[in-house]
């Protein structure tokens, strides 16, 4: 059975707009959804992500390590978090990506996962 990833890629700031009901709301649709995932058997792991400006991105170049502290400015979105999915195929994938509650307010984006040079 293929797993796919459910990126959940939220417009930066968005949080921040929020008043803590309505976050809290929001928090709760997304632990609802999780737990139907769980309940249906398809459900592998599930992380909330906190906010990019607490991110720091790695990167190792000619033997050199360099650091960049977020928030990344170039950024649009966030990374806000992830469902990894074990289900029968693609379609079945997006039409569990339709009933994020997040794809209300985000973008969730699917992805396979697989080997990297394919």
């Amino acid at each position: 059975m293929p797993s796919y990833l459910l990126l959940i890629a939220e417009p930066r700031g968005q949080r921040q707009a929020r008043n803590e009901a309505e976050g809290r709301a929001a928090y709760d649709e997304m632990l609802a959804y999780a737990d139907a995932l769980k309940a249906r058997g398809v459900l592998r792991a599930v992380a909330s992500l906190q906010s990019d400006d607490q991110g720091v991105r790695v990167q190792r170049r000619q033997g050199e390590k360099r650091l960049l502290d977020g928030p990344f400015s170039e950024a649009k979105e966030m990374i806000g978090g992830f469902f990894l999915i074990d289900v029968a195929g693609r379609e079945q994938a997006l039409e569990l990506a339709a009933e994020c509650p997040a794809a209300q307010w985000a973008t969730v984006e699917v992805r396979e996962t697989g080997p990297c040079w394919l």
